[in-house]
Parts: structure tokens; C-alpha cells; sequence
């Protein structure tokens, strides 16, 4: 009874405290006559009236951003709807109000490319009801755009039409085609990560290929926020095109895989308890892996057997409740958030010939990371994944990575990274094979200039971060790297230049502030430190990745 008489007073000095002057004086300024958000909390408040506001791609507030270009870009740009907004958010009006939701919901509306950035704040108190102010901003979600990449002396070049918000509705649709030295594709695809409230996410994709094709479809409602009780999913994809084997960075075997796949799943949790969330889901997959002799090069040696195999699973997932936003580690001033607490996902499945199967294996999967802060500013952040397929002979098909990445910031423009990571495989197919060079890694060689079934590679790079922010459209910054590598062992190993290879080089980098994509353009020179005739002593990288 002391508890609840203490809630109710704490209630009542609340909404007395908001009710000394008018509604309105508190919307205008939130910071005064409504309680922290721990006392709304404490107090029991419920979640009252969610008013949105969708911000446009440029603030004509700012005088270096209201001139007639910006105006005409946010004339041109549909901004959010409201409404998709309100789906994407974890809570509902009525539901108790919880500063943890707050916050998770700001991390997963900012998990929106369409989105820029969003803040959500309490704008009045009364009657025992918070009424919350969602603010986001939008980014130029339509990209028609023309890329070019060389990388490990390879060229990559292609052309899109790309809108990640469809009249401000949330669909994400896209035309492109891409031409490397792998083949040549057209793709069509259509994404809505909130169909039908929360997380529902539906898409479809289709891939023509020169050397063949490639669709995948999925209906999944994940397991979107850590208070998330039920999850479903249904998915499947088919892929046809030519692997090759590479030894000494030239293509030596090749074999046409197809593989059909398909999955339903189900899943339960308890919600968030303890500051951890653990899921549990059922389900049934299908996988069809058929391989055969392409004209041109030989087939591998043994070409692959055929496989189909149908398999009951159980998957097992902990999220701990534990991430930080942070500035300036893989983007330039954009929030990024690292996932610090410990997340877990194993799957084990059975797949049996009763099933319909043609062999009797037992497939497992599994990835796991977990972040350490160090000296309270610094970011280390271990992960590891292995999947892979255990029958009477034991192992038959294993992929086993490892990685730890560590963030050093040095100053306010600076901060060092250290990256290592390694790679196993066992009895791989020949999409498996391990490669190492300019285009993955190893930026001083050429592609695939190292193959194998293990592969290590070590990268520290000082990072610059600028306030130069040219039309208020780039953040500009640069880098001074040195990387070292190294891929060997298993049939298609190389038989010359085996052992670690590393290179130095500068780097310019310029990531875009507008757009949806969060592209980070590259432009390096990186110097070999093994002097091979083959290789040129300076490799030129021009490429746009997801990243610093």
C-alpha cells in the first residue's frame, strides 16, 4: 500500500507541476513543467497523444541552406508519411512509458535509410498520460546514379534507379545493372521494411544474369524490438550462375551451381528480462544444391556431389540490452550505433531422408559478438560465425570467421583502427573458395591475387574526420592505412607468392549527409610491400562501400 499511495502522489505533484501554467507554455518549451524522463517512468505514466513531425531533406532555416537549389530539392522530395513513421515505432498510445523504449525506438528509426536522424521527447504531462514529439529528418531517398570502381586493377562500373521511399510511403524499389569481372546483371527489387506495423518487412528481388539468374522473396516479422514477444518468417530464393576457382589470381576450374532454398520459421519470447532478451524459434528449411561442367574452363576435381536436404531446426537468440551511439567511427558525423552487449544466435537442424532429403546430416549455424569498453572512450567489438553440416563421416562442409575491430579516438578529428580477422573453411564448394586481394582487403594487390581455405587479414588505419562539409552535402575525411594478409592451404592454394603480403597507402574519403544510400566514396593509393614483376608498384582504388 506504501508503494501504491507513494506512485499516486508522485502522479498527483506531476500533473500539478504541469498544470501551474498552460498546456501550451509546456509544448513550447519541453525542458520546463514536465518531469524527467525517469520520474514519468517511476511514476507510472502511460504513453498518451504520438504527434510526428516529418522533417524535409534541407532546414530552410539555416541561411546556408535556403537558396533556391534546396528549396527546389525539397519541393521534389515526398517527405515521410506520419503514419509510416508511426509504425515503425516499438510502443503504441496507452502502453506504459518506459525511458528504455524511448531510446530504442530512436535507434531503430534512425536503422531507416529514409531517415537522417529522429529524436523523440516528452511535449506535456497530464491526467496521468505523456504525450510524446517525434521529430525526424528525411534524406534524398531517389538515386538515378552512374558507379565506377577500380579496385586490385579490375574495373566495376553499372547504372541505377533507385527510390528508398516511394511517395514517402516507406517502399524501397530499384532498377540496376552492373557489369564485372564475374558477369554482367540486370536487377529489379521491392522492399517495405513496415508493411503491417512494427517490423513486418516484404520484399522481392529478381537478377538476370549473363551466365544466369537469381530471385529471392521473404515475409518476415522479426523479433523487432527487445520487447518483441512473437516473430514468423517465410522465405525463399533460387540461384543459377558459374563459380570459378582461382590459383596464382587466375581462373583454373569452373562449375554452374544451382541452389533452391526455402524457410519457415516461428518464434516465442518472454520480452526483456533482466536487460536481456532470449527467443526462441521452430522452423523447416529446404535447400537443393546441384553442380555441374560449364564450357570454358575444367570442372573442379571432384566436381561436387548433388544435395538436397530437408531439415527441422530449433534457433535460440540472446540480445542484451547494452548500445552505445556514438559519432565518427564508421561514418562521418552521422549517429552509429554499437551493439556493446552480448548477442547470440544458434541454430541446429536434423535434416533426414524421411523428409524427403537425400542424406542424413545435422546442420548448424551460429554467430556471436560482444563490445568492451576500454579506458571509457575506447570501442572493441569481437564477433565470430560458423555454419556448417556434420554427418557420419563428421565435418562435411564447415565456414568458420572471426573478427575483433578496435576504435581509438585520439582526438576530436581523429581515431585509430585496428581490425583483424581470419577465415576457415573445410571441403568448401566452390562459392566457398577463400581469395584475398584489392578488392577485399588487401589493397595493395590485385583481386584474388591469394586463394585458399584460410585466409588472415590485419588492417590499422588512422582516420581523419573534417568539419569540411562542401554544399552542406559531403563530409569530407581521409585515412593512412596499412594492411597485411595473408590466404593459403586446400586443393586451389597458390603455388607462388605464398606467404604474407601487406602494403601501405593514403586514402581520401567523402560520405554523403543527404542521401539514403550512406555511401562512403574511396580514392586510394596503396604501395605493395612484396615486390612482385607481376604487380605494379602503386595500386589506384576508386570504390563506394557502406563504410569508413
Amino acid at each position: 500500500m506504501r508503494t501504491g499511495f507513494a506512485r499516486s502522489l508522485l502522479v498527483t505533484c506531476a500533473v500539478l507541476a504541469s498544470a501551474i501554467r498552460p498546456a501550451t507554455a509546456a509544448e513550447a518549451d519541453p525542458g520546463r513543467g514536465i518531469p524527467s524522463l525517469a520520474e514519468l517512468e517511476a511514476a507510472g505514466a502511460r504513453i498518451g497523444e504520438i504527434r510526428v513531425d516529418t522533417e524535409n531533406i534541407f532546414d530552410l532555416t539555416h541561411p546556408s541552406e535556403n537558396n533556391s537549389f534546396y528549396r527546389l530539392a525539397n519541393d521534389l522530395h515526398f517527405q515521410t508519411r506520419p503514419r509510416v513513421i508511426l509504425r515503425a515505432l516499438p510502443f503504441k498510445s496507452g502502453e506504459p512509458f518506459s525511458a528504455r523504449a524511448i531510446d530504442e525506438a530512436e535507434r531503430l528509426l534512425r536503422a531507416n535509410h529514409f531517415l537522417y536522424d529522429a529524436d523523440i521527447r516528452p511535449v506535456a504531462f497530464h491526467d496521468g498520460l505523456v504525450d510524446l514529439q517525434v521529430t525526424t529528418r528525411d534524406t534524398w531517398t531517389f538515386s538515378p546514379s552512374v558507379n565506377f570502381s577500380h579496385s586490385g586493377g579490375a574495373n566495376k562500373s553499372g547504372f541505377a534507379l533507385k527510390e528508398g521511399n516511394l511517395l514517402g510511403l516507406g517502399y524501397a524499389i530499384g532498377l540496376s545493372h552492373t557489369n564485372d569481372i564475374d558477369r554482367s546483371s540486370n536487377t529489379f527489387s521491392i522492399q517495405q521494411d513496415h508493411a503491417f506495423g512494427g517490423g513486418t518487412s516484404v520484399g522481392y528481388s529478381y537478377a538476370d544474369l549473363t551466365d544466369g539468374r537469381s530471385q529471392s522473396f521473404a515475409l518476415l516479422q522479426p523479433f523487432y524490438s527487445l520487447e518483441s514477444r512473437r516473430a514468423y518468417g517465410i522465405s525463399g530464393s533460387a540461384d543459377d550462375r558459374v563459380n570459378t576457382l582461382y590459383t596464382n589470381a587466375t581462373g583454373v576450374a569452373q562449375a554452374r551451381h544451382v541452389r533452391d532454398g526455402a524457410e519457415v520459421s516461428a518464434g516465442w519470447s518472454d520480452g526483456l528480462i533482466g536487460g536481456f532478451a532470449r527467443r526462441y524459434s521452430v522452423g523447416i528449411t529446404y535447400q537443393f544444391d546441384t553442380f555441374r561442367a560449364e564450357p570454358g574452363l575444367p570442372p573442379p576435381a571432384p566436381l561436387p556431389a548433388d544435395q538436397k536436404l530437408t531439415a527441422p531446426f530449433l534457433r535460440y537468440e540472446v540480445s542484451e540490452d547494452n548500445f552505445q551511439k556514438l559519432r565518427n567511427r564508421d561514418m562521418i558525423e552521422r549517429p552509429e550505433y554499437f551493439a556493446m552487449g552480448l548477442q547470440l544466435v544458434a541454430q541446429v537442424g536434423r535434416a533426414m531422408t524421411a523428409l524427403g532429403g537425400d542424406r542424413n546430416l545435422w546442420l548448424y549455424s551460429g554467430t556471436l559478438s560482444k563490445g568492451f569498453t576500454v579506458l571509457s572512450d575506447r570501442q572493441l567489438v569481437a564477433s565470430a560465425s560458423v555454419t556448417g553440416e556434420y554427418g557420419s563421416a563428421g565435418v562435411e562442409r564447415e565456414l568458420l570467421s572471426v573478427s575483433t575491430r578496435y576504435y581509438v579516438p585520439q582526438a576530436r578529428h581523429s581515431l585509430l583502427f585496428v581490425s583483424i580477422a581470419g577465415d576457415r573453411t573445410v571441403k568448401p564448394t566452390p562459392d566457398q573458395q577463400l581469395l584475398l586481394g584489392g578488392d577485399n582487403g588487401l589493397r595493395g594487390y590485385p583481386i584474388r591475387y591469394q586463394s585458399g581455405d584460410r585466409r588472415a587479414l590485419f588492417t590499422l588505419e588512422e582516420r581523419i574526420y573534417t568539419d569540411w562539409y562542401p554544399f552542406r552535402l559531403f563530409y569530407v575525411g581521409g585515412a593512412a592505412f596499412c594492411d597485411a594478409g595473408r590466404a593459403w592451404g586446400g586443393p586451389y592454394a597458390n603455388t607462388e607468392n605464398t606467404g604474407w603480403l601487406g602494403d601501405v597507402g593514403i586514402g581520401l574519403r567523402l560520405a554523403s549527409a543527404r542521401s539514403a544510400s550512406n555511401h562512403v566514396l574511396h580514392a586510394d593509393i596503396a604501395f605493395p610491400t612484396h615486390r612482385d614483376p607481376g604487380i605494379r608498384s602503386v595500386q589506384f582504388l576508386i570504390k563506394v562501400t557502406s563504410a569508413f
